[in-house]
């Protein structure tokens, strides 16, 4: 039996499934005049900035430094709060800290695994500023309602693309709603590069600029005068080539995790006390979780036929030290789903060739 043939993802496997066009890729940066900014990084902003249907795109350092960047970009601050979701890595909150805000947790729906506008509204405050959506494993939170909220309480509204490069609401790009849209390009997304890396997508040419400024020490005007405090977090220009030659992969790819998605809807089906988060037809299956009333069970089981399961996310961020919040409301079903969620392989190239299997493995070991 192979491991590693059915483990929860290896991005070394799609990199060894597109070296030809990264080896090129690599090869054109080493050989060129920029190994900071430059040519590459500009041509994947614009090529990135169209596939998710914004204007403008800015490179960054990582996903949390676009999450954090954008908002303030968007003048959060100290004193401000940031409302987002807790069932969702530790660094969507992290970058509200490092602006100085607070965040506050909204509970989930218990069907899409997204904060609403009306979990959103339940723990408003005067001091809240924005608010900040998570699209759980690839999965569009319902933004019209929530930009259509935001709008009438005067906040911003950054969307946390980090797992659904590509997704779509409707017709639209789920990138394109909202006042920006952060993604982050770690190894194992959708659209991944071989370190860390992240972009800010927004219309506003004038954020746009806010944002250049303030991922390269506070310059502006293509000086090297720093107007205000910035970073030092620009887009790797080699990890803009590879993801520049990964990028017409990407819709591809994410056909394929669809159609995996699809396999294991069908095999799981039925099975009494295992839920799914509701299909979505634009979502992209960064991940596949199931919800089961003993995760730790299903898990060890599986682990003996050889199939490497993740939890995502437990414990809920609220309850990590860093984000604790005494006055904090309960979240029930954040808790809940924190408590039972298990990850299934869904990496076209890890699953692809064993969807049957592991599903049959999935529903006997459950059924057990």
């Amino acid at each position: 039996m192979n491991d590693l043939s059915i483990a929860q993802a290896l991005p070394n496997l799609r990199i060894a499934r597109f070296r030809q066009e990264i080896d090129a890729a690599v090869a054109s940066v080493l050989g060129g005049a920029h190994y900071i900014l430059g040519a590459p990084v500009e041509r994947f902003e614009a090529a990135f900035a169209a596939h998710e249907g914004r204007e403008h795109a800015v490179g960054v350092g990582s996903g949390t430094d676009a999450l954090a960047l954008a908002l303030r970009a968007l003048g959060v601050g100290p004193g401000d709060e940031v409302v987002t979701a807790a069932l969702t890595f530790a660094g969507t909150a992290q970058a509200i800290l490092h602006c100085g805000a607070r965040p506050l947790f909204a509970d989930v729906d218990p069907h899409t695994w997204c904060i609403t506008a009306e979990t959103v509204e339940a723990v408003l405050t005067p001091s809240t500023r924005a608010i900040l959506p998570v699209h759980l494993f690839g999965f569009p939170a319902d933004m019209a309602a929530l930009c259509a909220f935001a709008a009438r309480r005067g906040l911003a509204v950054v969307s946390d693309c980090a797992q659904a490069h590509g997704a779509r609401i409707g017709p639209r790009p789920l990138g394109s709603f909202g006042d920006a849209a952060a993604y982050s390009f770690y190894p194992t997304k959708n659209l991944g590069c071989v370190g860390d890396g992240g972009a800010v997508l927004v219309d506003d040419p004038v954020l746009a600029g806010r944002l250049r400024a303030l991922r390269e020490y506070g310059f502006s005007h293509g000086t090297r005068i720093s107007r205000e405090a910035g970073f030092n977090s620009r887009l790797d220009t080699l990890q803009a080539a590879i993801l520049s030659a990964l990028l017409p992969h990407l819709d591809a790819g994410n056909r394929e995790r669809r159609a995996i998605a699809g396999r294991y809807r069908a095999a799981l089906a039925g099975l009494d006390g295992l839920r799914l988060q509701d299909e979505h037809p634009g979502g992209v299956n960064h991940q596949f979780a199931v919800a089961v009333p003993d995760r730790g069970e299903l898990a060890m089981r599986l682990a003996d036929e050889g199939i490497r399961t993740a939890i995502h996310y437990h414990p809920g961020l609220h309850r990590h030290p860093a984000f604790a919040n005494p006055k904090a409301a309960p979240l029930p079903i954040s808790d809940r789903l924190s408590a039972s969620l298990l990850s299934l392989p869904i990496q076209p190239e890890v699953a692809g060739a064993e969807i049957e299997r592991i599903a049959s493995a999935v529903r006997e070991a459950y059924v057990r």
